[in-house]
């Protein structure tokens, strides 16, 4: 390791950072160099991962690795310790300078920074936060800041990452203790959560303390988030949702991430042969939307899971699977009911059903004042009732599917 040059350890250890989901700068305070104050702000190749912000800004963030080495033997990780992988590990000093060009280079606008654990966990966080300490106080660098902490690490450590960095994230790895018995036998799902409790209870004390006095420092601004993988053991989409759900409840997660398992070189005979369907993710991700934005319960989200294997259905999205399990509901007047009910309509987004109801207050909505606040009408059409149009009831025989489930097209094998 100590023979590679920079460019040698950020191509190992940028590839390394890859399978990491939970890379997001969103929820951040502003911060900026205007003026000639500083470096680096949070309005705004090689390591360079995107992230989208609330307003839909594309920022670019350097994430690496510290060190691919690792103590630790989980069984789903490339970087364990039984891995026959090439090892590389930045000092802190290369991590803070490679920020630094990168920036000035306007190639990233922020560092996503974690690490493999090498000696102990309070050595390994310690380095984690000299990096960030460094860019804050001896260059006063603006830019946005993720750290992933380790739940081991002394909770002092843990406390000063959350002053410097804008965002802290601890992943709980695998949805159910015993997947996490089973494939990570040296991680305790207890530590991971006793973790996630002390941060949340942290930002919550700063958040207090700047109400009654704005100079107080702040803790982690953009809140905390975790990862977890998907298809590594045998937990169904139902265990993964309500699990997703018990975290955001008990400790105000900003985001729950989920990351499907890709096979790796060498693997432990306990794993999977191959990859669960990437789908699957993307399915998780809409539940994970529908329980955060569109009012739905877990229990309603795990209701659109087939009864007896526990799967979403990957050939249409969660919240068709709930409307055509419960028929009974539909249709639905879109000039009546309330926003809760048109937040279960297939088909219609929070801006469409805001739409509507601003819009029904001046005149009786018809099929093509719907149409028009909407991408497609026909995915709605059997589910809504307007001053024009009243469908079909929506019978058990019905078959709904093919007209409301996206259209499927035939690639081109020489486009």
């Amino acid at each position: 390791m100590a023979q590679l040059d920079v460019r040698e350890k950020l191509e190992i250890l940028a590839d390394a950072a890859k399978y990491d989901a939970s890379c997001a700068s969103s929820g951040t305070v502003k911060r900026s160099s205007v003026g000639g104050k500083g470096v680096g702000s949070t309005d705004g190749g090689m390591g360079i991962c995107h992230a989208y912000a609330p307003d839909g800004r594309c920022i670019s963030l350097l994430k690496i690795l510290l060190t691919n080495s690792c103590i630790f033997d989980c069984h789903y990780c490339i970087n364990r310790k039984s891995s026959n992988v090439r090892r590389a590990r930045f000092t802190a000093k290369e991590v803070v300078d490679l920020t630094l060009a990168f920036y000035r280079r306007n190639y990233i606008e922020g560092l996503f920074l974690s690490s493999g654990i090498i000696r102990s966990s309070d050595y390994t966080m310690e380095q984690i936060v000299e990096v960030a300490r460094s860019l804050r106080e001896d260059h006063d660098f603006r830019g946005y800041i993720h750290l992933k902490t380790i739940p081991d690490a002394d909770p002092a450590l843990i406390h000063q990452a959350g002053l410097h960095a804008d965002r802290v994230s601890i992943n709980v790895e695998l949805p159910t203790a015993p997947g996490l018995r089973r494939l990570a036998p040296e991680k305790s799902a207890e530590r991971i959560e006793g973790a996630m409790r002390d941060m949340d209870a942290a930002i919550a004390d700063a958040g207090e303390a700047r109400g009654k006095y704005p100079s107080a420092p702040r803790f982690a601004p953009a809140g905390q988030s975790t990862q977890m993988i998907v298809g590594a053991d045998a937990a169904t989409d139902g265990d993964i949702v309500l699990k997703a759900s018990s975290l955001y409840d008990r400790f105000g997660l900003r985001r729950v991430y989920y990351s499907a398992f890709s096979p790796i070189p060498d693997a432990s005979a306990v794993l999977p042969l191959k990859r669960p369907p990437l789908m699957r993710e993307h399915r998780l991700y809409q539940s994970d939307w529908l329980m955060r934005f569109y009012g739905f319960q877990p229990k309603e989200v795990v209701a659109a899971a087939d009864a007896d294997t526990g799967m979403l259905p990957l050939d249409i999205d969660p919240k068709l699977a709930w409307a055509l399990k419960f028929r009974e509901r539909f249709p639905i007047d879109v000039n009546r009911a309330p926003r809760e009910m048109l937040l279960r309509v297939p088909g219609l987004g929070v801006k469409a059903v805001d739409g509507i109801i601003a819009s029904r207050r001046w005149r009786k909505l018809r099929l093509a004042d719907v149409a028009r606040l909407t991408v497609s009408v026909a995915k709605l059409r059997p589910f809504i009732v307007a001053a024009d149009w009243r469908p079909v009831a929506l019978a058990d025989k019905a078959e709904l599917k093919p007209p409301a489930a996206p259209r499927r097209e035939q690639l081109e094998l020489f486009a």
